[in-house]
């Protein structure tokens, strides 16, 4: 009888120390898996916060590289606009002198070759459009004072043109008076390609409202002066 039990506690203990053992074992594995699984996860942090900083620099690099490229292609474009900008002005200012010139030279020359008026068939009357106007002067034997211009032409009134020029020349060819002793008070529109005109000599004893045509291809023609007894600016 005691012999069986002794065997029964010797078993129960045996069972029991094996129990045990697959027991720590498995609690280590738990452990061994519990710090491997923290190595890992302290790795990935440890590198990929690297990676998120080396990515950020990198990105931050691009970006100044990007805004270098783009302030140097500004700048290569304000340059080139500069310049395209001085160029333009320098082309306007040869427009002007060239205009300048050419209205003196239409002046100097087109005076030598423009043939007197015959004053002997002036008709003049007395008065004329309005109470300011003592007398009416219309001469058949005016002619165009021709012109440098061509093509289809419109009144210019700036007085830097070419156009400009050429009227002041058939006012002082229908009236006599010098363009340097002239004054002009007033040059505009009196209808397509007809201009109306009042000038007076320097000391403004002569005083004169002119009405000129332009003809196609020959230039301003006048048509008829006004002799005014006081400036009208208009």
């Amino acid at each position: 009888m005691n012999r069986n039990f002794d065997s029964s506690s010797r078993e129960s203990r045996s069972e029991l120390r094996g129990k045990r053992r697959k027991t720590n074992l498995v609690l280590n594995m738990l452990i061994g898996l519990v710090i491997l699984l923290i190595i890992f996860v302290s790795v990935k942090i440890f590198f990929g916060g690297n990676d998120e900083n080396a990515a950020e620099k990198e990105q931050q690099i691009e970006s100044k590289q990007d805004e270098k490229n783009r302030d140097t292609e500004e700048n290569k474009k304000s340059a080139i606009d500069e310049k395209k900008d001085e160029k333009e002005t320098d082309s306007e200012t040869e427009s002007i002198d060239e205009s300048k010139e050419t209205a003196a030279n239409t002046k100097d020359d087109e005076e030598m070759d423009l043939v007197p008026a015959n004053e002997e068939e002036a008709v003049v009357t007395e008065g004329g459009s309005t109470g300011n106007v003592k007398k009416t002067i219309e001469n058949p034997s005016w002619s165009p004072i021709g012109t440098t211009q061509t093509g289809e032409h419109y009144a210019v009134y700036d007085k830097e043109s070419v156009d400009w020029a050429e009227m002041l020349q058939a006012m002082s060819y229908a009236t006599g008076v010098d363009q340097s002793n002239m004054s002009v008070w007033f040059l505009g529109n009196n209808g397509f390609n007809k201009s109306v005109g009042t000038i007076t000599t320097k000391d403004q004893k002569q005083i004169y409202r002119v009405y000129i045509d332009w003809v196609d291809g020959q230039g301003w023609k006048p048509t008829k002066v006004e002799e005014l007894k006081e400036v009208e600016k208009k």
